[in-house]
């Protein structure tokens, strides 16, 4: 029945089915291929690390650390600093979308413990991750693909994005600065001692090491099979209490983007993408990614255009700015059960992709 309620208030998953069934009348395409317009890969991933992230959620763990953070740091500012810190490096090597299953979790945690703008701390969060994954081949989706079928080494690829990286940080440190006060840190009554099951916890913590590693071998199913059937002994109420929606939302946004681009209207513009100049391949990039993610423009580009660094740079911005600019806003802004996080989210991000496409452009220039 939670799920089932869950998927009735969904309504993100709601206009996404209204979109498809729109598109499916419009798109020339066969049913056959519907199935594999989904990254299955994407939602087995995500599918472990939603259990995962749970399984240590539901051990309760998370409030240890919560008020250890809490007695740690005395101000708002400098825990706020902290916490995007912590998310722009996590996601370098873990991935965007694993550095905020770790980090947005916890940072639900410090609700119980303080006054904390927790809304605020994650818009943040998953505007530092966007800004830290893109510095190396393995942060973020994208720079996966834009690698594998380059030249560069890890070493060149990141020696490509430090300029645009350390732009974006100091920027969205100097704006957490701003953002955050100096005041001190309005904190609630709290006991000494906080439980937590032991036991969920260290076999939660196991199998994500075990489900990371075997995402690396490319063993994703059988990590996934193994994650269930544990969680299935161990601690059911964890199966039952995941985003299952999440997941619906990101399988229609496969469909639907595949179907839009499989568009009639649409065929003759995507033809003349190889004939674009750089400014042409940049703006192309980043208004791509507002509409149908970065990750999909990705995908479209580069059947059409070499990997460079103006189209790394540009779907790397492009996760700035628009909600579905990045599968990792998604992600963030979901797990924190705001409904007022969606348009506050705007609030940052807007103004953050606007300073990126300038100072990126300008920086490509001077670098050429």
């Amino acid at each position: 029945m939670p799920v089932l309620r869950s998927l009735m208030r969904d309504r993100i998953l709601h206009l996404l089915l209204l979109i498809g069934v729109i598109l499916l009348l419009l798109a020339d395409y066969r049913w056959a291929q519907l199935p594999q317009a989904v990254d299955w890969q994407t939602i087995m991933t995500l599918t472990g690390l939603l259990m995962l992230t749970k399984g240590l959620e539901s051990s309760g763990y998370f409030d240890v650390l919560g008020a250890r953070l809490i007695q740690r740091f005395q101000h708002e500012r400098a825990l706020a600093l902290f916490m995007v810190c912590a998310a722009a490096l996590l996601s370098t090597f873990l991935t965007n979308d694993v550095a905020l299953f770790i980090l947005v979790p916890l940072t639900l945690t410090l609700r119980k413990f303080s006054h904390l703008p927790i809304s605020r701390l994650i818009i943040f969060e998953a505007l530092a991750v966007n800004a830290g994954s893109l510095l190396t081949p393995v942060g973020n989706p994208q720079n996966i693909l834009l690698w594998s079928h380059g030249s560069l080494s890890v070493g060149g690829f990141i020696l490509q994005m430090v300029p645009l990286a350390a732009v974006l940080m100091v920027t969205l440190m100097a704006l957490t600065w701003f953002s955050f006060p100096a005041s001190s840190i309005d904190k609630h009554e709290q006991s000494d001692t906080h439980t937590w099951q032991k036991r969920l916890f260290v076999v939660s913590l196991l199998l994500y090491i075990v489900f990371i590693v075997a995402l690396e071998l490319k063993f994703t199913g059988w990590a996934l099979l193994l994650v269930a059937v544990c969680f299935l002994l161990l601690a059911r109420s964890v199966l039952a209490s995941i985003d299952w929606s999440l997941l619906l939302v990101f399988v229609a946004m496969f469909i639907d983007v595949f179907l839009l681009m499989h568009l009639p209207a649409l065929q003759p513009w995507f033809a003349r993408i190889g004939q674009l100049g750089e400014g042409g391949i940049y703006l192309l990039a980043i208004g791509l990614s507002q509409v149908i993610s970065n990750v999909p423009a990705t995908i479209l580009l580069l059947q059409k255009v070499q990997p460079s660094d103006v189209l790394a740079w540009a779907v790397n911005i492009g996760g700035f700015g628009l909600l579905p600019g990045s599968l990792a806003n998604l992600i963030a802004l979901r797990m924190a059960q705001d409904g007022k996080i969606w348009w506050r989210f705007h609030l940052f991000s807007l103004p953050m992709l606007a300073w990126s496409m300038l100072c990126g452009w300008w920086l490509l220039r001077w670098l050429h």
